[in-house]
């Protein structure tokens, strides 16, 4: 398998900065580069850890970047802010989602999105709109959300019940569980409504639990849903009415995955998609911190048709279908003695920005942030 891409940022880790990521990227309007991402800057490097956005700029096609800047500082009730993705608004304006963490009296956890936008290039941000959604803990995937054809903004999210305590333990009733949701506005982000149709998992343990969905719009207005499983795989749901109902989920045998996110995203003529397949160490007993399976190495893969090769509705596996994918799949890691996750896609003028985290030689995959280049010849 080639190996694509070269190294154009690295944002070490230290003391009271132990974790740099879940980034996202987008064009400003001055024709800048913003690469938005999440830093923790106590001691603490936990989900729950003390977390603001972050941000650096690049006016040279990724070539080179600014030095980091706060762009979005917690409130003092929120326990962090964290997850961004940027996005488009239909208005002309820059728009973020992230995620809002925030202790509540019972002790429990609730994990909330947010939005903003911004009308000066991500100098100065509006007030925080909470977007309306019943209290709980929801994870979305940062540089998960997405501008549709018609001008509508979605951004999904996976719901893992109510209130969570640090260690992950639930204090109150988990209803639902395993739940995907899709947000969206039809009105710049002035207001929030949830899409009438949601996404269960079928399992009832917690390894086929959903979580950290994505959405991809083909050409002709389906919508393509993926998300995080422990069952090995992506699994993944179309939907031809806007959300409105999905089909049953299914694994995707073209994604093996261990319980670990995938980004999906058009650029330009070409779609791609940026994972961990896991046949290359299926026989590894090598695990991160948690004693997950290890999050390497990572992948680029391309399509050239809309991404119907990657959905459901892609190229058969009969007659060397598999095959035919695997030869538009490059490295953008080889060293699998470290670990790469959450990454994020951008396209520039003469190819492609990859961000992810990177476990900067550690047992914990998230911890550094990386952008690599890749120059589109690259890939032809």
């Amino acid at each position: 398998m080639k190996k694509i891409g070269h190294e154009v940022l690295f944002l070490k880790t230290s003391e009271n900065n132990p974790r740099n990521g879940e980034s996202t990227m987008i064009r400003l309007p001055d024709g800048r580069i913003l690469f938005a991402y999440t830093e923790y800057y106590s001691s603490c490097g936990e989900d729950h850890g003390m977390a603001r956005i972050c941000a650096c700029t690049s006016d040279d096609e990724g070539e080179t970047w600014s030095a980091p800047h706060i762009i979005i500082e917690k409130d003092e009730q929120a326990q962090n802010i964290m997850s961004p993705s940027l996005a488009a608004v239909p208005n002309g304006n820059v728009g973020i989602f992230y995620l809002r963490k925030q202790f509540m009296p019972d002790g429990g956890l609730t994990c909330m999105p947010c939005f903003r936008q911004s009308s000066d290039n991500g100098e100065t941000w509006s007030d925080e709109h909470r977007c309306a959604i019943p209290d709980g803990y929801y994870c979305g995937i940062n540089d998960g959300a997405l501008l549709t054809k018609a001008g509508r903004l979605l951004m999904p999210l996976s719901c893992h019940g109510e209130r969570y305590d640090v260690n992950g333990k639930c204090t109150l009733k988990i209803t639902p569980m395993s739940e995907i949701h899709v947000l969206y506005s039809d009105d710049c982000g002035a207001t929030w409504g949830v899409l009438p149709g949601k996404v269960k998992s079928p399992f009832a343990s917690t390894n086929g639990n959903f979580a950290e969905p994505g959405v991809y719009e083909h050409e002709d207005g389906t919508l393509w849903m993926w998300m995080r499983t422990g069952l090995g795989h992506q699994y993944d749901t179309l939907s031809a009415d806007g959300g409105t109902t999905w089909l049953s989920p299914e694994p995707n045998l073209r994604f093996t995955s261990p319980d670990c996110p995938m980004r999906v995203k058009r650029l330009g003529d070409i779609a791609a998609a940026v994972f961990n397949p896991i046949p290359f160490y299926c026989l590894s007993t090598n695990t991160e911190a948690w004693s997950s399976p290890k999050r390497t190495p990572i992948v680029f893969a391309v399509s050239r048709d809309d991404a119907r090769s990657f959905d459901r509705r892609g190229v058969s596996f009969v007659n060397g279908g598999m095959r035919e994918f695997m030869k538009n799949v490059y490295l953008l890691e080889d060293d699998c003695s470290n670990s790469y996750c959450y990454p994020s896609l951008f396209e520039t003028k003469d190819g492609y920005l990859v961000s992810y985290y990177h476990s900067e030689n550690t047992p914990y995959c998230l911890k550094a942030s990386k952008i690599v280049k890749i120059y589109r010849e690259e890939i032809e």
